[in-house]
């Protein structure tokens, strides 16, 4: 049998966004904590025997008990906090780890893995190009870690967030990006929600998916000129429906997905 993982960590914060979405931090105990560049992720991990949050799906009778479950999430603190990484985690019901994880408290152990790695960054993105991030849900963390690190200082291209989800509470991070859009005139943070009709308050923004926000000339309208693969990189992160639906509305543009020996503007992380 694998000697069991010491649970070397320890949560320090847990912000409840919305129900069954959090913002997490994470301390390594008596250890450094890895270098990591903006966009990359950690490894957590608890056993199963840790408890699991209330009204969750049960889980499988068969499965050991004996097991170790571990998973990736992109960080969405700055590269330059040296005490903790901060992670964006939505709670599902029939997952082995979100369960557990958000069963935590200030103060609870955690495995965290030594090392943090991953290729969604902006190494292969050009200094000079703009950029435009689009997120569904918590595929908003990386680019929170890039805004928080580096893209705000010393730049004058034009950035844009795109973010969707469900509701309006389920858009991470509003106060800390009215702020940063406040102070940072190149930056354009665009919201859009799917099901208006379920708002508490009548929603005022934009309607529908975040990649309407493309198609529909949103941006466009926003910038004052068109994005194209001559002056603009796309990153795409979150669900794989909108990866997809984004990919081949950007390939139908002359955009191509940037691969290792084959440059393209269009990076991409799906989260399932």
């Amino acid at each position: 049998m694998a000697k069991p993982l010491e649970l070397n960590a320890v949560m320090t914060v847990r912000d409840e966004y919305a129900p069954g979405l959090v913002v997490m931090r994470v301390a390594p105990r008596g250890w450094p904590l890895p270098v990591f560049v903006p966009g990359q992720f950690a490894v957590v991990g608890l056993p199963a025997a840790a408890p699991r949050l209330a009204g969750c799906d049960p889980e499988d009778p068969a499965a050991d008990p004996g097991r170790f479950i571990r998973r990736a999430y992109s960080i969405a603190s700055s590269s330059k906090q040296r005490e903790y990484v901060e992670l964006f985690v939505a709670l599902v019901t029939s997952g082995e780890l979100t369960p557990r994880l958000l069963a935590l408290a200030p103060g609870d152990p955690l495995w965290l893995g030594p090392k943090f790695t991953g290729l969604f960054t902006l190494r292969e993105v050009p200094p000079q190009a703009n950029l435009v991030m689009v997120a569904t849900g918590t595929g908003l963390a990386p680019y929170m870690s890039m805004l928080r690190t580096e893209l705000l200082s010393g730049t004058s291209r034009r950035i844009a967030l795109l973010l969707g989800a469900r509701h309006s509470w389920d858009l991470g991070y509003s106060r800390e990006l009215f702020t940063i859009q406040r102070e940072s005139p190149h930056l354009s943070v665009m919201r859009i929600v799917s099901r208006p009709k379920e708002e508490q308050q009548a929603w005022q923004g934009h309607v529908g998916h975040v990649q309407q926000l493309w198609s529909g000339g949103a941006l466009e309208q926003s910038w004052g000129f068109k994005p194209t693969p001559e002056n603009t990189h796309v990153l795409l992160c979150g669900n794989p429906a909108m990866i997809d639906d984004m990919t081949k509305l950007l390939s139908g543009e002359g955009f191509r997905v940037h691969e290792k020996g084959a440059p393209g503007q269009i990076h991409v992380e799906k989260y399932w």
